[in-house]
């Protein structure tokens, strides 16, 4: 195997590790490791073009599970944020009546 495409599922196995952990910051460094993996790996293509596809595509997996994950992280949040709103307009009509 050729280095840039192991190197590129050492990132990748890196990436889920820290999507399943949450860890978003690790995830933002390793999404930058990513996109230098993928233009070390576009520039190996042609000499290795079905390893290059393979990896590609199993990082691509990766990528649609963050987003998916992200997705919905975001919407927890805005729940969240909604339920506290709420929370904080019920208070003031309350203190309003008392």
């Amino acid at each position: 195997m050729s280095e840039v495409i192991e190197r590129i599922e050492q990132t990748r196995d890196a990436l889920l590790a820290a999507l399943s952990n949450r860890d978003w910051d690790a995830v933002g460094e390793l999404d930058l490791e990513c996109r230098i993996c993928v233009d070390d790996v576009l520039a190996e293509a042609g000499s290795n073009e079905a390893g290059v596809r393979a990896s590609l595509e199993e990082l691509l997996a990766v990528y649609r599970q963050l987003i998916e994950v992200a997705s919905g992280e975001r919407q927890s949040i805005v729940d969240e944020m909604t339920q506290i709103r709420q929370a904080k307009n019920a208070a003031k009509v309350y203190h309003l009546f008392s």
